[in-house]
């Protein structure tokens, strides 16, 4: 079992009716945040038949790209380029976030962060170190746990959130996250030695290099092999899922117009592709493989010896990884996480010619895309997922680390466990959805604020939390919406509209022209009701 024993986290103090009116007069006054982020029917079919017709334009630097936006095309946020580039590359831009970006610039931060070894990180690398079976061989896993043990996994997963909230290396962990979910492996799962490191050796390395070269990576990995149960392949016997999988969701997509009897030899080519269960180990399993001719969309083989079967699968996972079709999916999958649930076909294109005009690299689609001006015209239309919108508000708080921060972490996961949104938990191999109305809900609503509570209050022991009281620097005769003003500016890095802070301050019981308020109660509904307003929810 893993180290933190879900019975043992502490319950969450739940939100009083008081609060819930407070904040229901906040999103009240943020309704218009609802309708950019759900909208009506009508809305949201005549939203993406405008993107179909859009067309953005790509700039040398990101910071010309950023200079030629001029407007936000947000109700809610004003134009911040250096607010909206840290709401997006980042889970929640700390305060040295924000003066590192002050003193380097838009490019020079962007190069830094898609450089990720040039970033010293030794508070990423110092929590992720708490979890010594991080990303573990499998051999060393049998060797330091009990047989179908989950503790690597769940070592594996406890570590990666405590790199999202800690490192330093925030693009390249969110570029992590998204390809965990593009060539999902869930965990937990059946994999018990072989998933952590899968997540090391393949997503992790691969993260911000080329996808022909994950792509490969994924396919010879045990964890994949076995989650899409391509060890039980035979040549007698093709079992089909990792092939029909592998041109649905991992490459070219439905759209491709590939036919079932292509599904088939997919997965032919892919058979002989297994591992031993001892070692952990990928071998090619030669008299398994199914020999003949092949064929799969403009890719065929004569494939007629079962000792060159690997490298025909080879071949075909290479042409694969550059087909104009898989550029497409890569891109809009990058464009999704980055811009918008419903990314324009213009953008997707362009970064689809980037993708394969840079050889399958990631990072150079990445780059595109913040040289885009898609993406500075992009403001607050993208929600914050329940896993996003927890360690976002740990990091926007800069929570410090402490000795024993192991157990709060744990209790972490498992509070993200009851929302559906851990990291690499999603069952199907589809991986998690990215858009807004796969996460929308009453339920889901109360459990943010609960959790922004307990952050905002320092409940959990064992993490460095700020006193509310202590979150911005006061002045002589401050007045309680100065002070909110401040706090909002610290918190969201934006100040809201005066309707909006004025709901804040009346959600807390609070008077507008009163002197600030000194004591953490009474400070901590402030920032509370902040963090579960739309500016936060919203980037």
């Amino acid at each position: 079992m893993a180290d933190t024993d879900e019975a043992e986290a502490p319950e969450v103090v739940r939100s009083t009716r008081r609060t819930l009116l407070g904040l229901g007069a906040v999103l009240a006054a943020g309704a218009v945040a609802g309708e950019s982020l759900v909208g009506s029917a009508d809305a949201a079919e005549a939203a993406v038949e405008a993107k179909k017709r859009h067309h953005g334009k790509q700039y040398a630097t990101a910071s010309l790209a950023a200079k030629k936006a001029r407007t936000a095309h947000s109700a809610l946020f004003p134009h911040d380029p250096a607010a909206h580039l840290l709401r997006r590359a980042t889970f929640g831009p700390r305060p040295k976030d924000v003066a590192d970006l002050k003193r380097l610039g838009i490019d020079r931060w962007l190069a830094r962060q898609l450089d990720p070894k040039s970033i010293k990180d030794s508070r990423g690398s110092k929590a992720a170190a708490l979890y010594p079976l991080d990303g573990a061989r499998p051999g060393t896993i049998v060797k330091r746990t009990k047989r179908y043990s989950w503790d690597a996994m769940m070592a594996t997963a406890q570590a990666s959130l405590a790199r999202q909230v800690f490192s330093d290396r925030q693009l390249y962990e969110i570029v992590v996250d998204v390809f965990a979910n593009h060539l999902h492996v869930a965990i937990p799962g059946e994999q018990w030695h072989t998933a952590p490191s899968y997540i090391r050796d393949v997503i992790r390395r691969h993260a911000l290099g080329r996808f022909d070269d994950m792509l490969h990576a994924a396919m010879k990995h045990p964890a994949m092999l076995n989650y899409l149960s391509n060890d039980q392949s035979r040549k007698a016997d093709v079992n089909e899922n990792l092939g029909r999988e592998l041109l649905e969701l991992h490459t070219v997509g439905r759209s491709a117009g590939y036919t079932e009897a292509e599904v088939r030899a997919s997965a032919k080519i892919l058979s002989g592709r297994t591992w031993d269960y001892d070692s952990g180990q990928y071998y090619f399993n030669e008299p398994w493989h199914w020999t003949g001719h092949v064929k799969v969309l403009g890719f065929s083989s004569a494939n007629a010896s079962m000792y060159k079967g690997e490298q025909v699968g080879d071949a075909y996972l290479r042409y694969l990884a550059h087909h104009p079709a898989t550029a497409r999916n890569i891109a809009r999958k990058l464009a999704i996480r980055f811009v918008s649930d419903t990314p324009s076909a213009d953008l997707v294109n362009r970064l689809a010619h980037v993708y394969l005009s840079h050889g399958t690299s990631i990072k150079a689609v990445v780059e595109a895309i913040f040289r885009s001006s898609d993406f500075w015209a992009s403001v607050g239309t993208r929600m914050r997922r329940p896993l996003e919108d927890a360690v976002g508000a740990m990091r926007v708080l800069d929570v410090g680390r402490a000795s024993g921060m192991k157990e709060p972490l744990g209790w972490l996961y498992w509070n993200l466990n009851d929302a559906g949104h851990t990291p690499y938990g999603w069952g199907p191999p589809n991986g998690y959805p990215d858009v807004a109305a796969a996460w929308l809900g009453a339920g889901a609503m109360l459990q943010r604020w609960n959790l922004h509570r307990a952050f905002v209050y320092g409940w959990w022991k064992h993490l460095g939390w700020t006193k509310p009281s202590k979150l911005v620097k006061r002045t002589r005769g401050m007045t309680t919406t100065q002070w909110t003003k401040a706090v909002a500016r610290r918190l969201l890095g934006v100040t809201p509209s005066k309707q909006h802070l004025l709901a804040v301050i009346h959600g807390a019981g609070l008077s507008a022209v009163a002197p600030a308020p000194t004591d953490d109660w009474r400070c901590g509904k402030v920032a509370a009701l902040l963090l579960d307003s739309p500016y936060f929810q919203l980037r």
